[in-house]
């Protein structure tokens, strides 16, 4: 046991600072301390909650520490308290949007429940309600926690912190904390999922809400069919579960010199032409035999078996012939198979669905 404490220990290096905000303030603005573009995405509190945390700093009350990871020239890079450190930084004018460098519009506030004349308050303006000059200088004044991951750190290390600060967080899905931490590992491996979740068909065939897109749930999507695509019967027997298997996957496949990007897309692009003109935005909808349609709404179930068995069988079905009917046809068998009808119904974990419907559809959708 201690053996395994002091190995986990030693793979990281850290240190701390208590810093205060007009400190922080100015080493972003001399870039020693910046926040990725593809972090900055994450940042979409709601104006209530940017207003809620400016008046717990007005009010002196402490704020949880901010994770940053010391690169090998010094610069930090922000990996945890992205939304509390860009809210302090709109508030004050000082946010860049990361893209092109040019400044945010400074917040305005909304009223709270101990500060309601916050309500159109600004942090300094000719124009409309503004803090006080003292009350500014008390604001920059305010300390905040920093923890630093330093750079003889394990290269894993700052995945697993990412992973641990961010899991079951509110601000985060399990996706887009799973993307900074493929921006991490490899940045062009990220750039190519996000590729692989603009194709057309893609798009059709999942059709994702506002909410859903927001969330990067159909990155999620394109990660799901990688990972159990390339996974073996006993992998997928053996997952922790899903969140955590998808993430080690991704993590494994960014720096994997072996996988060819190429042929992956090129699968992919296949499956979901093939589908889409096979059966459009009702590819992954359930099929009621006594209607003879598909209905409702999509069902991850039959993504991860439909994705899963076609692209195992995928050189077949390119060659096969009057393709758009016999898809359909066994899309719609798929939900009378015993192991996929037992497994693909609410209340049955993903740990437990995916080991028996994977290996069902991969035999299941042979042309």
């Amino acid at each position: 046991m201690q053996g395994e404490i002091d190995a986990g220990r030693s793979t990281v290096k850290a240190d701390a600072y208590s810093m205060s905000i007009g400190e922080l303030i100015n080493l972003y603005r001399s870039r020693e301390l910046v926040i990725r573009p593809e972090f900055q995405r994450l940042f979409r509190w709601s104006q209530e909650k940017k207003s809620r945390l400016i008046e717990s700093i007005l009010l002196g009350i402490p704020l949880p520490s901010v994770f940053v990871m010391q690169r090998h020239d010094g610069v930090w890079e922000l990996i945890d308290g992205l939304q509390r450190i860009s809210t302090i930084l709109e508030f004050t004018g000082e946010l860049l949007d990361e893209d092109n460098g040019e400044p945010r519009p400074p917040s305005t506030l909304t009223a709270t429940k101990y500060l309601p004349s916050l309500h159109g308050m600004t942090f300094e303006s000719d124009e409309g309600p503004t803090l006080s000059a003292g009350q500014r200088i008390g604001f920059k004044r305010s300390k905040i926690d920093v923890k630093i991951l330093l750079p003889e750190s394990d290269e894993k290390a700052k995945y697993e912190l990412f992973d641990r600060l961010n899991s079951g967080g509110e601000s985060a899905s399990a996706q887009e904390v799973r993307n900074v931490q493929l921006i991490m590992a490899d940045r062009s491996f990220f750039k190519w999922i996000m590729g692989l979740r603009a194709v057309d068909g893609f798009q059709e065939c999942t059709l994702m809400s506002t909410r859903q897109a927001e969330q990067q749930y159909d990155v999620e999507l394109v990660c799901r069919y990688l990972a159990l695509s390339r996974s073996t019967d006993f992998e997928l027997r053996a997952m922790p579960d899903v969140d955590s298997f998808l993430t080690d996957k991704m993590l494994a496949f960014a720096v994997d010199s072996t996988l060819d990007r190429d042929d992956v897309a090129s699968k992919f692009s296949s499956i979901f032409s093939m589908l889409s003109a096979a059966l459009g935005s009702e590819s992954f909808r359930r099929y009621d035999a006594s209607k003879k349609r598909f209905m409702g709404g999509f069902s991850v179930s039959a993504y991860e078996a439909i994705t899963a068995g076609v692209g195992h069988n995928i050189d077949a079905w390119l060659t096969t012939g009057n393709r758009d009917e016999k898809l359909r046809n066994k899309v719609a068998l798929l939900w009378s198979l015993p192991a996929f009808k037992t497994q693909a119904r609410g209340g049955v974990r993903g740990t437990t669905r995916i080991p028996a419907i994977v290996p069902a559809a991969k035999n299941h959708f042979k042309p």
